[in-house]
């Protein structure tokens, strides 16, 4: 039986809090999830130091210096989650938008990597992740071939594995731009496993990319779409991820292996509807 790989971001939808950051693991491991995500950023490299001195208005404050700092975790922040995520027994990993972070989560034992839509083209990092070896997911999202040929010869050149996951980088994604069969495209075209990370309202898309085939998928959750942040609105509450959950593991089952089989109930029903001829 084919299982998706089932990743559940919580991304920065922490907003700060390590209370908060326990509660969505918790709401992953109680759904049943394989993974939880994070995003980590050295914000001085990230962001220019003009972008940052921007006006923005926070809970931590009234710059955007101000607001993505609070919502960066530090080093005792993470070894608290690697702990907790250990306890609850649910592995753990992040995508890394700089060099210097992704030196940082090497601190750390996860078992994978993640390349985010908008570190596909920073060839920098894709060289550091391929050459640390560990199964990494790659974002497809904002590209064309040209980028994700340039990914896929990094990743293979480094004899690191990996698998795609066809992405719509939109907050919420339009349903009308899914475009899942992309998920066979890629896979025929890279030969290789194809995931997909969603970013719609709902979960009908979501059900759809694993009846399609898709090997992994990796949506945003949230305790209430209702609280701060970007990705809030495109995310996932624990009821839905409940739901999404047990419904992905019912379509694994239910889509089969494609051959014709003899079951032993439909012969007596055979029987019974053709014994007019």
């Amino acid at each position: 039986m084919k299982k998706t790989f089932i990743i559940a971001e919580i991304g920065i939808n922490h907003n700060g809090s390590i209370d908060t950051c326990k509660q969505l693991i918790d709401v992953a491991v109680n759904a049943g999830c394989d993974a939880v995500k994070f995003q980590k950023r050295d914000i001085d490299l990230v962001y220019t130091s003009e972008f940052l001195s921007e006006y923005r208005d926070s809970p931590w404050g009234n710059t955007q210096r101000d607001q993505k700092e609070g919502l960066e975790f530090d080093l005792n922040d993470y070894r608290e989650i690697d702990a907790y995520c250990k306890k609850q027994n649910i592995s753990w990993f992040a995508s890394a938008w700089d060099l210097n972070s992704q030196d940082f989560l090497n601190q750390f034992d996860c078992n994978y990597n993640k390349i985010a839509s908008a570190m596909i083209t920073y060839e920098p990092l894709l060289n550091k992740v391929a050459r640390e070896g560990k199964y990494t997911f790659i974002s497809t999202g904002m590209t064309t071939y040209e980028d994700i040929d340039r990914a896929v010869e990094i990743f293979r050149g480094e004899n690191c594995p990996f698998e795609l996951m066809h992405t719509v980088s939109t907050y919420p994604m339009d349903d009308k731009h899914a475009n899942l069969k992309m998920i066979g495209t890629l896979r025929e075209k890279y030969n290789c496993n194809v995931g997909y990370s969603g970013h719609e309202v709902g979960l009908a898309v979501s059900y759809a990319a694993v009846a399609m085939g898709a090997t992994s998928l990796e949506r945003h959750i949230t305790l209430g779409r209702h609280l701060y942040g970007s990705d809030q609105s495109a995310s996932i509450e624990p009821s839905g991820l409940n739901q999404l959950v047990g419904s992905v593991r019912k379509i694994d089952f239910a889509v089969g292996d494609g051959i014709k089989k003899d079951i032993e109930a439909e012969k007596e029903i055979a029987i019974k509807l053709r014994q007019h001829f």
